[in-house]
Protein backbone atom coordinates (compact mmCIF):
# COMPACT_ATOMS: atom_id res chain seq x y z
CA UNK A 1 0.00 0.00 0.00
CA UNK A 2 3.39 2.06 -0.23
CA UNK A 3 1.32 2.37 -0.83
CA UNK A 4 0.71 13.59 -21.54
CA UNK A 5 2.63 14.00 -26.44
CA UNK A 6 1.77 16.39 -29.00
CA UNK A 7 1.53 15.14 -32.78
CA UNK A 8 -0.70 13.13 -34.48
CA UNK A 9 -2.92 11.74 -31.40
CA UNK A 10 -4.42 13.44 -28.79
CA UNK A 11 -2.21 13.48 -25.47
CA UNK A 12 -4.04 12.96 -21.88
CA UNK A 13 -3.59 16.63 -21.25
CA UNK A 14 -5.91 17.38 -23.97
CA UNK A 15 -8.37 14.45 -23.48
CA UNK A 16 -8.79 16.03 -20.05
CA UNK A 17 -11.05 18.88 -21.65
CA UNK A 18 -12.96 16.28 -23.64
CA UNK A 19 -16.78 14.96 -22.28
CA UNK A 20 -16.81 11.87 -20.82
CA UNK A 21 -18.88 9.44 -23.15
CA UNK A 22 -20.97 8.54 -20.79
CA UNK A 23 -23.68 9.73 -18.56
CA UNK A 24 -22.94 8.88 -14.49
CA UNK A 25 -19.19 9.06 -13.97
CA UNK A 26 -19.64 5.75 -12.11
CA UNK A 27 -21.02 4.08 -15.26
CA UNK A 28 -17.69 2.92 -16.68
CA UNK A 29 -16.76 0.93 -13.59
CA UNK A 30 -20.22 0.11 -13.08
CA UNK A 31 -19.87 -2.01 -16.17
CA UNK A 32 -16.51 -3.98 -15.52
CA UNK A 33 -20.15 -6.20 -13.80
CA UNK A 34 -20.35 -7.28 -17.01
CA UNK A 35 -16.47 -8.28 -17.61
CA UNK A 36 -15.38 -11.28 -17.65
CA UNK A 37 -13.02 -13.12 -15.16
CA UNK A 38 -10.17 -13.04 -18.18
CA UNK A 39 -11.26 -9.34 -19.25
CA UNK A 40 -10.46 -8.07 -15.57
CA UNK A 41 -7.33 -9.39 -14.91
CA UNK A 42 -6.09 -7.35 -17.63
CA UNK A 43 -7.88 -4.13 -16.51
CA UNK A 44 -6.30 -5.04 -12.93
CA UNK A 45 -2.82 -5.70 -14.49
CA UNK A 46 -3.26 -2.22 -15.96
CA UNK A 47 -4.45 -0.48 -12.39
CA UNK A 48 -1.02 -2.31 -10.83
CA UNK A 49 1.30 -0.79 -13.59
CA UNK A 50 -0.45 2.59 -13.04
CA UNK A 51 0.70 2.24 -9.78
CA UNK A 52 4.01 0.92 -10.01
CA UNK A 53 4.64 -0.63 -13.34
CA UNK A 54 8.57 -1.31 -12.53
CA UNK A 55 7.57 -3.34 -9.70
CA UNK A 56 5.17 -5.04 -11.17
CA UNK A 57 7.19 -5.92 -14.20
CA UNK A 58 9.83 -7.04 -11.28
CA UNK A 59 12.23 -4.85 -13.37
CA UNK A 60 15.17 -1.79 -12.44
CA UNK A 61 13.23 1.41 -12.29
CA UNK A 62 15.20 4.16 -14.30
CA UNK A 63 17.71 6.31 -11.99
CA UNK A 64 17.07 9.68 -13.66
CA UNK A 65 14.29 12.05 -13.68
CA UNK A 66 11.62 11.49 -15.91
CA UNK A 67 12.09 14.15 -18.58
CA UNK A 68 8.17 15.65 -18.70
CA UNK A 69 8.69 15.37 -14.69
CA UNK A 70 11.36 17.01 -14.67
CA UNK A 71 9.96 20.08 -17.03
CA UNK A 72 7.06 20.32 -14.22
CA UNK A 73 6.63 22.18 -11.19
CA UNK A 74 7.43 18.57 -9.24
CA UNK A 75 10.05 18.89 -6.73
CA UNK A 76 10.64 14.91 -6.71
CA UNK A 77 13.60 13.43 -8.52
CA UNK A 78 14.34 9.58 -10.20
CA UNK A 79 12.27 7.10 -9.76
CA UNK A 80 9.40 7.36 -7.86
CA UNK A 81 8.79 10.26 -11.07
CA UNK A 82 8.01 7.32 -13.55
CA UNK A 83 5.50 6.14 -11.59
CA UNK A 84 1.58 7.49 -13.24
CA UNK A 85 0.50 8.10 -10.16
CA UNK A 86 2.56 11.03 -9.18
CA UNK A 87 1.40 12.92 -11.88
CA UNK A 88 -1.77 12.13 -12.30
CA UNK A 89 -2.25 11.19 -8.98
CA UNK A 90 -4.06 8.54 -6.94
CA UNK A 91 -7.74 10.67 -7.47
CA UNK A 92 -6.77 10.77 -11.45
CA UNK A 93 -7.20 14.19 -10.99
CA UNK A 94 -3.60 15.57 -11.06
CA UNK A 95 -3.06 19.62 -10.70
CA UNK A 96 -7.15 19.73 -10.31
CA UNK A 97 -7.32 16.90 -7.24
CA UNK A 98 -5.66 16.11 -4.01
CA UNK A 99 -2.15 16.95 -5.74
CA UNK A 100 -3.46 20.81 -6.45
CA UNK A 101 -1.09 21.96 -3.83
CA UNK A 102 1.60 20.27 -1.38
CA UNK A 103 4.78 18.68 -1.85
CA UNK A 104 3.42 16.65 -5.14
CA UNK A 105 2.27 19.49 -7.09
CA UNK A 106 3.33 19.17 -9.99
CA UNK A 107 0.97 21.34 -12.36
CA UNK A 108 0.11 18.42 -14.85
CA UNK A 109 -3.64 17.35 -15.79
CA UNK A 110 -5.05 14.45 -14.63
CA UNK A 111 -6.55 11.51 -16.91
CA UNK A 112 -10.33 11.53 -16.13
CA UNK A 113 -10.74 13.10 -19.49
CA UNK A 114 -9.90 10.45 -21.13
CA UNK A 115 -12.41 7.52 -19.38
CA UNK A 116 -14.47 6.56 -22.19
CA UNK A 117 -12.06 7.40 -24.76
CA UNK A 118 -9.77 5.49 -27.12
CA UNK A 119 -7.63 2.95 -25.44
CA UNK A 120 -5.61 3.31 -28.80
CA UNK A 121 -5.16 6.83 -28.07
CA UNK A 122 -3.76 6.23 -24.84
CA UNK A 123 -1.34 3.34 -25.83
CA UNK A 124 -0.17 5.97 -28.17
CA UNK A 125 0.33 8.70 -25.94
CA UNK A 126 2.35 6.11 -23.30
CA UNK A 127 4.77 5.68 -25.94
CA UNK A 128 4.61 9.06 -26.90
CA UNK A 129 7.84 11.84 -25.85
CA UNK A 130 5.76 12.52 -22.72
CA UNK A 131 5.75 9.47 -20.97
CA UNK A 132 8.47 7.22 -23.12
CA UNK A 133 7.12 4.27 -21.89
CA UNK A 134 7.12 2.46 -24.99
CA UNK A 135 10.58 1.00 -25.04
CA UNK A 136 10.06 0.29 -20.74
CA UNK A 137 6.81 -1.22 -20.75
CA UNK A 138 5.36 -4.40 -23.10
CA UNK A 139 2.77 -3.44 -25.71
CA UNK A 140 0.39 -5.82 -23.70
CA UNK A 141 0.96 -3.79 -20.68
CA UNK A 142 0.82 -0.58 -22.08
CA UNK A 143 -2.79 -1.75 -23.67
CA UNK A 144 -3.63 -2.74 -20.23
CA UNK A 145 -2.65 0.60 -18.69
CA UNK A 146 -5.10 2.17 -21.67
CA UNK A 147 -7.56 -0.15 -20.57
CA UNK A 148 -7.63 1.08 -16.85
CA UNK A 149 -7.83 4.48 -17.90
CA UNK A 150 -10.47 4.37 -20.50
CA UNK A 151 -12.79 2.05 -18.33
CA UNK A 152 -11.90 1.31 -14.87
CA UNK A 153 -11.58 4.93 -13.30
CA UNK A 154 -13.65 6.13 -10.49
CA UNK A 155 -15.22 9.45 -10.13
CA UNK A 156 -13.63 9.50 -6.41
CA UNK A 157 -15.31 12.59 -5.21
CA UNK A 158 -18.85 10.15 -5.84
CA UNK A 159 -17.74 8.19 -2.97
CA UNK A 160 -14.81 10.23 -1.02
CA UNK A 161 -16.02 13.63 0.47
CA UNK A 162 -13.26 15.81 -0.69
CA UNK A 163 -13.25 18.01 1.93
CA UNK A 164 -13.18 15.50 5.33
CA UNK A 165 -11.69 12.45 3.33
CA UNK A 166 -14.47 10.26 4.38
CA UNK A 167 -15.52 7.16 1.88
CA UNK A 168 -19.62 7.02 1.53
CA UNK A 169 -19.90 3.57 2.58
CA UNK A 170 -21.42 0.91 4.97
CA UNK A 171 -18.93 0.24 7.71
CA UNK A 172 -20.58 -2.96 8.38
CA UNK A 173 -20.86 -4.57 5.17
CA UNK A 174 -17.39 -3.55 4.94
CA UNK A 175 -16.05 -5.30 8.19
CA UNK A 176 -17.54 -8.49 6.76
CA UNK A 177 -15.05 -7.92 3.12
CA UNK A 178 -12.58 -6.93 5.20
CA UNK A 179 -12.74 -9.64 7.90
CA UNK A 180 -13.44 -12.69 5.59
CA UNK A 181 -10.32 -11.11 2.58
CA UNK A 182 -8.29 -8.49 4.21
CA UNK A 183 -7.71 -9.34 7.67
CA UNK A 184 -5.61 -12.54 7.17
CA UNK A 185 -2.66 -10.42 5.59
CA UNK A 186 -3.18 -7.12 7.43
CA UNK A 187 -5.01 -8.06 10.77
CA UNK A 188 -8.23 -7.71 12.45
CA UNK A 189 -6.67 -4.52 13.35
CA UNK A 190 -4.93 -3.48 10.25
CA UNK A 191 -1.67 -3.08 12.03
CA UNK A 192 -0.02 -6.80 11.08
CA UNK A 193 2.12 -5.31 8.07
CA UNK A 194 3.64 -1.42 8.59
CA UNK A 195 4.17 0.55 5.52
CA UNK A 196 6.27 2.79 7.47
CA UNK A 197 9.01 2.33 9.71
CA UNK A 198 9.60 2.13 13.51
CA UNK A 199 9.63 6.08 14.07
CA UNK A 200 6.82 6.87 11.75
CA UNK A 201 4.69 3.25 11.54
CA UNK A 202 1.66 3.47 9.12
CA UNK A 203 -1.21 0.71 8.90
CA UNK A 204 -4.11 0.55 7.08
CA UNK A 205 -6.10 2.74 9.16
CA UNK A 206 -3.35 5.43 8.40
CA UNK A 207 -3.23 5.59 4.83
CA UNK A 208 -7.18 4.91 4.72
CA UNK A 209 -7.70 8.22 6.62
CA UNK A 210 -4.49 10.26 5.27
CA UNK A 211 -4.83 8.83 1.84
CA UNK A 212 -8.31 7.86 1.18
CA UNK A 213 -7.74 7.60 -3.04
CA UNK A 214 -4.67 5.37 -2.44
CA UNK A 215 -6.10 2.86 -0.22
CA UNK A 216 -9.41 2.73 -2.51
CA UNK A 217 -6.72 2.24 -5.67
CA UNK A 218 -5.36 -0.57 -3.80
CA UNK A 219 -8.64 -2.01 -2.59
CA UNK A 220 -9.18 -2.28 -6.24
CA UNK A 221 -6.54 -3.21 -7.89
CA UNK A 222 -3.95 -4.92 -5.68
CA UNK A 223 -0.29 -3.99 -4.53
CA UNK A 224 2.48 -4.10 -7.33
CA UNK A 225 4.88 -6.67 -6.88
CA UNK A 226 2.71 -8.51 -4.41
CA UNK A 227 -0.54 -11.50 -3.63
CA UNK A 228 -2.60 -8.84 -2.33
CA UNK A 229 -5.91 -9.66 -3.99
CA UNK A 230 -8.15 -6.98 -6.20
CA UNK A 231 -11.84 -6.54 -5.12
CA UNK A 232 -12.73 -5.33 -8.48
CA UNK A 233 -15.06 -8.11 -9.56
CA UNK A 234 -17.49 -6.65 -6.69
CA UNK A 235 -19.68 -4.34 -7.12
CA UNK A 236 -18.19 -0.62 -6.71
CA UNK A 237 -19.88 0.33 -3.31
CA UNK A 238 -18.60 -2.81 -1.49
CA UNK A 239 -15.18 -1.36 -2.35
CA UNK A 240 -15.89 2.14 -1.11
CA UNK A 241 -17.63 0.22 2.03
CA UNK A 242 -14.29 -1.36 2.51
CA UNK A 243 -12.63 1.27 2.55
CA UNK A 244 -15.13 2.94 4.84
CA UNK A 245 -14.53 0.21 7.57
CA UNK A 246 -11.09 0.79 7.14
CA UNK A 247 -11.11 4.55 8.05
CA UNK A 248 -12.34 2.69 11.52
CA UNK A 249 -8.89 1.13 12.08
CA UNK A 250 -6.43 2.34 13.98
CA UNK A 251 -3.80 4.72 12.63
CA UNK A 252 -1.13 4.32 15.34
Amino acid sequence: MNLRRIGGFIPLTVMLAMPLLMSGTLALARGLDDASGEELAKIIRGGLLYDSWFVELGVAPPKETHPAYAKSKGKGKGAGTWRCKECHGWDYMGKEGAYKKGRRFTGIAGIRGAAGGSAAAVVKSLQGSDHELGGRIPAADLTAIARFVTEAQLSVDEVIDRNSKKARGDLAKGQRIYATVCAKCHGADGKKVNFGDEKAPEYVGTVANENPWETLHKIRFGQPGEEMPSLIAFPVQVQVDVLAYAQTLPAK
